[in-house]
């Protein structure tokens, strides 16, 4: 499977573990969190973790020679950081151990309609990741249908792999129709990741059969439980 694969939902029912990033984004997250966060994904084979940025060492210890990704998040949650300091945010990360990272965008500047600026600050992301996969955070529940739209058009033509739809910290998380757009918008040219809100195999049936193929949620644990039992 590629980041860019469309997946069947009667596929992801059999190994739905392997696109969960088992998310632990909490301001109070302490360090044993983090260790018992690592060890549940290596025990389900999940596709990553999603921590905080100064966790990055602590996970990458707990998950070397292991088959999960290491994910952490940039310009979190506002997205509002310069593009500098993101770029500076992603070098470091890399450094420490990081395979994954999840951008916000500058919202402020997508809802002004700079759009030079917004595709700059994606670009330099991207550029700073040297190849390491970047999912762009768009933040659904603060923009209009086209402003989404435009968002997915500016993560695509800046070279990211993948469009998300949430912080978890703003209004509301990922919907199907939320889903559904984005994935319309990239096509099969991007993976979509849904996150926010999915707590149950249900959640997450939901966000996949729209057309997710990731999946962030702190709840992995449970729903690859429910996904056998269902």
């Amino acid at each position: 499977m590629t980041y860019a694969s469309i997946i069947n939902p009667g596929e992801a029912r059999l190994n739905i573990a392997r696109l969960i990033d088992h998310t632990l984004l909490k301001p109070e997250a302490m360090p044993a969190d983090v260790i018992r966060l690592c060890e549940e994904a290596v025990e389900n084979e999940f596709a990553a973790v999603c921590i905080n940025p100064d966790y990055v060492e602590l996970a990458a210890n707990c998950l070397y020679n292991s088959k999960v990704s290491l994910a952490t998040v940039i310009g979190f949650p506002l997205g509002a950081n310069t593009m500098e300091i993101k770029a500076a945010e992603v070098a470091h990360a890399i450094d420490q151990g990081a395979t994954e990272l999840d951008m916000v965008i500058n919202i402020g500047h997508l809802k002004a309609n700079d759009l030079e600026y917004v595709g700059d600050d994606i670009h330099a992301v991207v550029d700073a990741a040297n190849g390491n996969l970047v999912k762009v955070i768009i933040e659904t529940a603060l923009l209009s249908d086209e402003e989404k739209r435009t968002a997915c058009q500016l993560a695509l033509k800046a070279g990211a792999h993948f469009v998300k739809t949430s912080t978890g910290f703003s209004k509301s998380g990922a919907t199907a129709e939320d889903v559904r757009l984005m994935r319309i918008e990239v096509g099969d040219r991007m993976g979509v990741k849904a996150s926010g809100g999915i707590r149950t195999f249900a959640d997450a049936m939901k966000m996949i059969t729209a057309g997710a193929n990731r999946l962030g949620t702190s709840a992995g644990v449970q729903i690859v439980r429910e996904s056998k039992i269902s």
